[in-house]
């Protein structure tokens, strides 16, 4: 094993064994003894952390009933908004993280010609970072857009160990053709390297969780550590005795959390193949073992490793794909046991259209978890989610007429002091979606680009104002 600093402890810190790499969060010894204790102090080199989610299907709100009932977006703009009618409800205790941003249209996910009509579910997702047509084709010949992930990742990305990741939920089949004339690499990818590069996306937690934790390790040796069922934490205890007999007591019980977190997830991602592995008969027959059977504990999951790379620094960029276009999968717990895209298809029905809203309010409700496990990462003089931003939102509106009208889409985090929160910002009618994403870009510090997709001007959104 090798413990790797250099003549003081950097902000980048590794502690490796066997086949895992083990990245250090921020700790207070990473700052420089004289400049310790100031505030307002932030981490050595810190960036805006960025995650961006799509949910398939739009939204109940987006029909011209749900809009009546304000089942998306709320009925006042400005900071007196109220969540309780919509998908948003959980989301009140972070409101002051909030910014909703209501009435923008994804045109580029819309037909441009005959052949294209009926075939939003299968292009939508292409649409949704890049703000790009994409080309109908099933072949190779694909071209979408670069994704605004992307962009970023490629600016600030290039220091960290893993520039992005690209996680989803539901399976994905990047080879050949879908439907309506489009390869199925539109519908499984929303993260884009170049406009004919779409990028791979995991599905199984075991893969991120090796990705993050065991970079530097050969295949072997990681297949080798695996078999022993040891911890990746116990190949490296040596040198983390070591470097903690050098930590005050803050740092220490700092590094212990993280250390606890990093062992928790282990142990819910073996329990969860061991489990599936056992030969009963499974939920998602032909999921990878260490996907869960729930929708709520693979989100989680997904949500822990993030909160743990952001941590450690390891990546500054995902993407997660929590739902797949056409997915009939169903969700009890949301208080309906209709399969998500026939319920999506309501038909404008009243009791349709709430019980399509239960399934958009139980997918929202899956953002508090992860939005809790930031706000507890602390990192110099804030937490983390004051120095992230996540964009939620879909490329569809009414997904029972194939509508991409007015679209949800919501920003949360204060991006390192560049968003507000606590508002509602109701576009003009027509506004593309692709200003609200060229205004993020300028929020991550990218303000030399002037133009995104079919953006016509970036739009104006208030900074937050620290105590």
């Amino acid at each position: 094993m090798e413990f790797l600093t250099g003549k003081s402890l950097q902000r980048r810190t590794f502690v490796h064994g066997m086949g895992a790499t083990v990245a250090l969060p921020f700790l207070d010894a990473m700052v420089p003894s004289g400049l310790r204790g100031l505030r307002g102090l932030a981490a050595a080199g810190d960036r805006t952390r960025l995650v961006t989610i799509e949910m398939v299907h739009g939204d109940a709100g987006c029909n011209e009933l749900g809009a009546k009932l304000n089942l998306w977006a709320p009925a006042a703009t400005g900071s007196k908004f109220d969540l309780a009618p919509t998908s948003m409800v959980s989301l009140d205790k972070y409101r002051d993280y909030l910014t909703i941003i209501s009435n923008t249209d994804v045109r580029n996910a819309e037909p441009t010609a005959p052949k294209e009509i009926g075939g939003d579910h299968f292009r939508s997702s292409a649409v949704y970072l890049t703000q790009a047509h994409p080309r109908q084709t099933e072949g190779s010949d694909i071209r979408a857009g670069v994704s605004l992930d992307q962009i970023y990742a490629k600016r600030f990305g290039q220091d960290t160990p893993i520039p992005s990741m690209q996680l989803c939920i539901e399976p994905v089949d990047q080879a050949g053709g879908c439907a309506y004339g489009y390869a199925c690499v539109y519908t499984d990818s929303i993260s884009w390297a170049s406009p004919t590069e779409p990028l791979p996306i995991i599905r199984d937690p075991r893969v991120a969780f090796e990705k993050l934790f065991g970079v530097g390790g050969s295949p072997r040796e990681r297949a080798q550590r695996r078999a022993t069922r040891r911890s990746i934490l116990d190949w490296v205890a040596g040198e983390m005795t070591s470097l903690k007999n050098t930590l005050g007591p803050e740092d220490k019980a700092r590094l212990d959390s993280y250390l606890t977190d990093i062992r928790e997830v282990e142990r819910r991602i073996e329990r969860t193949e061991a489990r599936n592995s056992a030969g009963e008969i499974r939920e998602l027959p032909g999921a990878p073992a260490g996907v869960p059977d729930a929708f709520a504990d693979h989100v989680q999951m997904m949500f822990d490793l993030q909160a743990l790379a952001f941590a450690a620094d390891t990546t500054r960029v995902f993407s997660f794909k929590m739902g797949r276009d056409g997915s009939a999968r169903t969700f009890p717990e949301s208080g309906t046991d209709k399969p998500f895209h026939p319920a999506s298809h309501h038909g404008g029905r009243e009791g349709n259209v709430k019980d399509f809203h239960k399934i958009n309010k139980y997918h929202t409700g899956m953002l508090p978890y992860f939005l809790d496990k930031l706000k507890n990462i602390q990192e110099g003089d804030s937490n983390m989610l004051d120095k992230t931003m996540i964009l939620y939102g879909s490329p569809m509106a009414d997904s029972n007429l194939h509508n991409h009208r007015r679209c949800p889409l919501i920003v949360i985090g204060h991006a390192n002091g560049q968003l507000g929160g606590n508002q509602h910002i109701k576009a003009a009618d027509g506004t593309p979606m692709a200003n609200a994403m060229l205004t993020m870009m300028h929020k991550l510090g990218m303000n030399d680009i002037n133009t995104f997709g079919d953006s016509t001007a970036p739009m104006t959104i208030g900074s937050h104002v620290s105590n």
